[in-house]
C-alpha cells in the first residue's frame, strides 16, 4: 500500500508542474507515485507527451522558467534537449518526461509502472 509521505513543497511543485504544461498545451497529463516502492529514483514522476519535438522543447522550457520563477528552484538535471523526443526534468524526488507521443507509446512509462497510483489530469 503506497505512503502519503509527499510533502506541500512536491505537492506545490506537480501542481505547478500541471500548469505549466497545460499552459503549452501539452496532452495526456498523468502523474504517478511512486512512494509506496522501495529504491526508486524519485517519489513523483509527472508524464506529458506533444506532437512536435518544438513543443516538447517548449513545454519543458517553460516548466523550468515557471518553477524558477515561483518556486525558486532549479532542476538537478535536464537531459534530452538535443533531439527533444523525450525530455526528463529531475527535480529530485519530483521527475518531469516530456515525450513526442510515438517515443511516449514505446517506452510506456505508465505500464511498468502500472501497480502505482496513476492519477490522469483532466484538460
Amino acid at each position: 500500500m503506497p505512503n502519503t509521505k509527499s510533502t506541500g513543497l512536491e505537492n506545490n511543485l506537480i501542481e505547478r508542474i500541471i500548469a505549466s504544461i497545460a499552459d503549452k498545451k501539452g496532452n495526456d497529463i498523468t502523474v504517478i507515485d511512486l512512494q509506496g516502492f522501495d529504491h526508486t529514483i524519485a517519489d513523483f514522476f509527472v508524464i506529458a507527451d506533444a506532437t512536435t519535438n518544438i513543443q516538447v522543447k517548449a513545454i519543458a522550457d517553460h516548466i523550468q522558467r515557471q518553477i524558477s520563477k515561483n518556486l525558486k528552484l532549479r532542476p538537478w538535471g535536464v537531459e534530452g534537449e538535443e533531439n527533444a523526443e523525450w525530455i526528463l526534468i529531475d527535480y529530485g524526488d519530483v521527475i518531469v518526461h516530456v515525450f513526442q507521443r510515438p517515443v511516449r507509446e514505446y517506452y510506456d512509462i505508465e505500464g511498468l509502472w502500472a501497480d502505482a497510483p496513476i492519477r490522469k489530469i483532466e484538460q
